[in-house]
């Protein structure tokens, strides 16, 4: 039976500290993310962006300097989550498009209504910092904590409404991580792959090492994807670059696993910044990686 996917574009940049990611939603829509969707097999339905605070207030309730605009995230994320959920209740799957990567916080929230969840975390950072120990104050570095309880977001209810658990968790592709974070990712219960790990073992064992323990005693998975995964040279439109990461084919690689496992319960692309890419070229990689994630095949 033919698959229906709803688009839900989160047009926001208040979790991060360059402008331009808010863009990211048109940029992937222009780059023929519905035709990719459509040749992959599957229906899409845009069902447009959110609403979200118009930047003349920006600095108007801008949080504490180690939580920024956190009050912001918060609006967006608890309309996503709304979004998500009755996505899913009505039949179809997912696809937000950021927007920085705050918005997984609502993404995670909204598929785990009714529902225990695992997921799989694409990327070059850890994304698990706190107020209390993030660096720069930017939310886009927190939401794996904040979704998971851990800190400062500790019976956070907006935040952790998810219910995830740690061992549900698995990190691919980790390059770039702050201290206080490789320090909490150990005491936790996360399973987290470095691009090191991937080098070792391939992006094969990896990827589906962490399928099996996103999908081991939950009813699906949530599969977030920065588009900050891949190697600069590979998708140079994003915020916070770090060289060594993913290629373009092991992204794919990865992605096709994802269709392969029947798991996927929702989806998000995160971190396209087209004021940054090279003619539109990441957004575009956005929608090939959707595509592939949604069972686009070579053959």
């Amino acid at each position: 039976m033919e698959r229906n996917v709803r688009i839900l574009g989160a047009p926001t940049d208040y979790g991060a500290n360059r402008r331009g990611v808010d863009m990211g939603p048109s940029a992937i829509r222009y780059a023929g993310l519905t035709s990719q969707l459509e040749d992959a097999g599957v229906r899409p339905e845009d069902a447009g962006d959110l609403r979200v605070p118009h930047h003349a207030t920006r600095d108007a309730d801008a949080g504490a300097d180690n939580a920024k605009h956190i009050h912001e995230v918060e609006e967006v994320c608890t309309a996503l989550a709304d979004a998500v959920s009755s996505t899913i209740a009505e039949g179809a799957t997912p696809l937000a498009l950021g927007g920085d990567h705050s918005i997984a916080i609502g993404s995670m929230v909204g598929s785990a209504r009714d529902a225990d969840i695992g997921v799989v975390w694409f990327d070059a950072h850890g994304d698990f910092n706190t107020p209390g120990t993030s660096p720069s104050g930017n939310v886009h570095g927190m939401p794996l904590a904040a979704a998971l309880g851990i800190g400062d977001f500790e019976g956070v209810e907006w935040a952790n409404a998810a219910g995830l658990r740690e061992e549900n968790v698995a990190i691919v592709g980790l390059r770039d991580v702050d201290v206080n974070e490789t320090a909490a990712i150990h005491a936790s219960d996360v399973t987290a792959y470095t691009m090191s790990d991937i080098d070792e073992h391939g992006i094969t064992e990896i990827t589906q090492e962490a399928l099996d323990v996103a999908t081991s005693g939950t009813d699906g998975i949530h599969v977030s994807l920065d588009l900050d995964w891949l190697d600069p040279r590979e998708a140079p439109g994003v915020g916070t670059p770090v060289r060594g990461g993913a290629t373009y084919r092991e992204a794919h690689a990865a992605m096709e696993l994802v269709a392969e496992s029947g798991a996927m319960r929702s989806m998000e692309l995160v971190e396209v910044n087209p004021i940054l890419d090279q003619h539109n070229e990441t957004a575009a990689l956005a929608t090939e990686l959707a595509a592939s994630a949604f069972g686009k095949r070579i053959l």
